[in-house]
């Protein structure tokens, strides 16, 4: 028999809001000047919680970042002017019909779709893939309630990894981390909702580059302890533990510890080589032994071992696949950056065109941060004709709006 899964959905919402224990979310709570427990969070976290106090209704809303109380899996009267929901942004319209019990069919068209747009992610714009992601898991979130037992598990399942991808756009190609952390953690409660451990590894795994890409070194550890612990109850390929290695050591690298970093890939990289039996989950499309090298190759010039980054960049460029050009505007930006740092300013303005060449058919806020990156590293060549021919191409009217408003 499968274990109870009590609120997965309060669970989710304290972990994704960096809160690791029970006892943590109390001691937030005790600290707004409320009475509050380990035990009563245990309480709330068990299979039948009670609808907490007003005070407290609040409180956690704003604590944990979500839009009404039954957002965390609290049952809400219907009687009275919307009792109990303590709203922080305006709730979309309600469905004036309820949906029916929806069969397994629905449960396999609606993850089909899921597929469709995990495999569209690496060449549709981000811009136009983005709207039907969203309105997709949607649809996912109004269907889960009109389903049970199996068929709940498989729409959950589809609509976590929908939830994932649309933050994964919102993050890596957008350039908007806080509506990208709101949007997994509505992806790690439908993980909850489906058991799915690994999944929710995933997850937990991708909050933690909001707090990394910002410096906070604290705040991305405690989201990796916590993909980490998740991971352990899959079990986990060799493939998803060597991808967590490497999301811990990107945010390692952004808070200036590339020796941390760099541990972290060579256990990744023996991860890997020892392989094993476990087969990884067909949603983790993002991540191979090139791509870790690639994670690599960043961390090597961020540590100042320019001829090892070289060697190391130049490899993944010659073996990333065909549908990977996202990704090989990341690694023509690090090139650069490298060439940069070894002060050959044209090989450096050479790889940043190459770079811009691509973003301009495959977008990635990501590669054109690096170009941004390489540009400013410019600066002591920035009268040479090369730099200047690539100010050109960097700064069309719509390229400096884009910059000023970021």
């Amino acid at each position: 028999m499968s274990r109870p899964l009590g609120n997965a959905r309060l669970r989710a919402a304290r972990q994704a809001a960096g809160y690791r224990s029970q006892q943590d979310l109390a001691d937030a709570l005790t600290a707004r000047g409320l009475s509050v427990s380990g035990r009563q969070v245990r309480r709330w976290e068990s299979d039948a919680p009670q609808l907490p106090a007003p005070d407290l209704r609040l409180a956690l809303v704003e604590l944990l970042g979500v839009a009404g109380i039954e957002d965390l899996g609290f049952p809400v009267a219907p009687s009275g002017a919307d009792a109990g929901r303590v709203l922080r942004t305006p709730p979309a319209a309600p469905l004036t019909v309820p949906n029916t019990a929806q069969p397994a069919s629905s449960a396999s068209a609606f993850a089909a779709v899921t597929r469709a747009h995990r495999r569209l992610y690496w060449t549709v714009s981000p811009a136009t893939l983005h709207p039907s992601v969203v309105a997709h898991a949607t649809l996912g979130a109004a269907l889960l309630p009109a389903t049970t037992g199996v068929i709940r598990r498989t729409v959950a399942s589809a609509l976590a990894e929908s939830w994932l991808l649309a933050g994964r756009i919102e993050f890596f190609d957008l350039s908007e981390p806080g509506r990208a952390r709101d949007t997994w953690l509505r992806a790690l409660q439908a993980a909850g909702d489906a058991d799915d451990a690994l999944l929710g590894a995933a997850i937990l795994a991708h909050t933690a580059f909001v707090p990394g890409w910002a410096g906070d070194r604290a705040g991305a550890s405690e989201r990796m302890a916590m993909a980490r612990t998740s991971a352990r109850r899959g079990p986990a390929s060799a493939e998803l533990l060597a991808w967590l290695d490497a999301v811990e050591a990107e945010c390692e690298t952004r808070c200036g510890n590339t020796r941390a970093a760099l541990n972290l890939i060579a256990h990744g990289e023996d991860v890997l080589a020892a392989g094993g039996d476990l087969i990884s989950p067909e949603w983790m499309d993002w991540f191979s032994a090139v791509r870790l090298a690639a994670f690599k190759g960043n961390t090597q010039l961020r540590a100042g071992h320019l001829p090892q980054a070289r060697e190391t960049l130049l490899g993944v460029f010659a073996d990333l696949p065909a549908d990977a050009d996202k990704q090989r505007t990341v690694v023509l930006g690090d090139l650069a950056a490298v060439e940069a740092a070894a002060g050959q300013p044209e090989a450096a303005c050479d790889y940043a065109v190459r770079a811009l060449d691509l973003l301009e058919t495959h977008w990635y806020a990501t590669g054109m941060d690096r170009v941004r990156e390489v540009r400013r590293e410019l600066a002591p060549w920035q009268s040479e004709p090369c730099v200047r021919a690539l100010d050109d191409r960097l700064y069309s009217w719509g390229a400096m709006l884009s910059a000023l408003a970021n």
